[in-house]
């Protein structure tokens, strides 16, 4: 069911060697650009027509409308169900109490006296957030984006999920109702490729964005690359991964539990232990034949174990192990072993730590109050997940009285014709008589 890969014996090796003897799924991001690029540019072209033709083509609804009218998102929230409703509720107070923390304030360096550099945080104007849809429905996703965004500050929060033929053309109603709860009522039926350049080039129905945020299938990705520039993105987001690093004390259950709920995903998801105990590779590959039988999703958690993404990584102590888990970077990554807070803290790439027995990723997924957008492929050893300061920019104001300039000017001419650029330092000698001291 799941492969297994023995690190034992030799010496590690270093960098990229390490990292290319483990687990990843295949996603051709460039592949997919010359797929998404006339898409791209049709949108660009024909706005809100192109848009109703794809959801055609690739969704099998016909619309007469992109935008999501108001009455659907309130009556997906009064149609929802009770217990779904105080979920979101519950898991949007959790997300608010952790971003509100991230808020940073503007703090103002007096370098010399009457020189001063001011850090200002001013958020995006205008964000475009993308819930997938697909195999499964994800409400989540909407507070994951929604939620950082507002704490954050930014005006336009706009929402496009795929349009669903089951629901008349709209996105999936607990898409709508999640908005709804959330108070964006900017809601598009659009899906995929379209729909990011959608935000980018804007339709008569859609204002184009500053940034795109949140995951979606190879064909989001290649669009989030392809248009990068023209705006803002946060990542592009590759198959789910989940890593545990475990040792005997674990319980192999809750180890194959936890793969299980990631490899649920998508046939591309990627499951991986890495462990020094052979014993609890053995109990957790019976567990994972036992429990996934009783799975609803069997074929496609069972395709994922089976996948070159996935495997059981044998080392030969916990240094080993923690060596493996920062090369692979996980976007998922949980810590199942003796004093796992004193692991976790030693850790250094990885989305998101989950530590112990009972901070499962799914818990993550839904109510830690983490956000879990979070960097895949690898991308945890130089990339974050989303939060509030994803949507911040960081802007330098610089205030210098003239005596403060004067006090610096040689230095800055000096730099300047070192460089080869006498007109940067023209602009300082213009300001003056140029008897400014040489030194001082």
């Amino acid at each position: 069911m799941i492969s297994r890969i023995d690190l034992r014996g030799d010496a590690l090796p270093e960098g990229a060697a390490l990292r290319d003897l483990l687990p990843r799924a295949e996603f051709d991001v460039e592949a997919a650009l010359e797929k998404v690029r006339p898409i791209c540019d049709d949108v660009r072209h024909r706005g809100t027509a192109a848009l109703i033709d794809y959801a055609q083509r690739f969704d099998g609804v016909s619309l007469e409308r992109v935008r999501v009218p108001t009455e659907a998102l309130s009556r997906a929230l009064d149609e929802l169900d009770p217990a779904v409703r105080a979920g979101l509720e519950e898991a949007i107070h959790r997300a608010r109490l952790v971003h509100r923390e991230q808020r940073r304030t503007d703090h103002t360096t007096r370098v010399v006296p009457g020189g001063t550099v001011t850090e200002r945080w001013v958020p995006v104007e205008r964000v475009g957030l993308y819930v997938p849809g697909g195999l499964a429905v994800y409400p989540s996703s909407v507070v994951m984006n929604v939620v950082p965004a507002q704490e954050a500050g930014v005006e336009g929060i706009a929402v496009s999920s795929p349009p669903q033929a089951r629901f008349g053309g709209l996105p999936h109603p607990t898409v709508l109702a999640a908005c709804a709860l959330l108070g964006v009522d900017e809601v598009y039926a659009a899906g995929g490729a379209q729909a990011i350049a959608m935000f980018a080039y804007g339709t008569d129905e859609c204002r184009p964005v500053d940034l795109v945020t949140g995951p979606g299938n190879i064909y989001v990705a290649a669009a989030k690359r392809l248009l990068k520039g023209r705006i803002g993105i946060d990542a592009e987001a590759g198959p789910t991964e989940i890593a545990v690093l475990a040792d005997t004390t674990a319980d192999p259950a809750h180890v194959a539990s936890d793969l299980i709920s990631q490899a649920e995903h998508d046939t591309l998801a990627a499951a991986v232990l890495v462990t020094d105990s052979p014993d609890l590779a053995d109990a957790v590959e019976t567990d994972l034949k036992a429990q996934v039988e009783a799975t609803r999703h069997r074929e496609r958690i069972t395709t994922a174990l089976a996948g070159r993404q996935s495997a059981i990584v044998l080392v030969d102590g916990l240094d080993e192990g923690l060596r493996v888990v920062d090369a692979y970077a996980a976007e998922h990554l949980e810590i199942q072993t003796a004093d796992a807070s004193a692991v976790a803290a030693r850790v250094r790439n990885a989305g998101a730590v989950f530590v112990g027995p009972y901070a499962p990723v799914s818990l993550g997924d839904y109510c830690a109050g983490s956000n879990h957008v979070l960097p895949t492929g690898g991308c945890a050893c130089h990339s974050s997940g989303l939060s509030v300061q994803s949507f911040l920019r960081g802007i330098h104001v610089v205030d210098y009285s003239r005596d403060a300039l004067a006090e610096v000017a040689h230095h800055v001419v000096t730099l300047a014709d070192a460089e080869d650029l006498p007109a940067h330092g023209a602009a300082i000698k213009a300001r003056f008589d140029w008897k400014v001291p040489q030194s001082q």
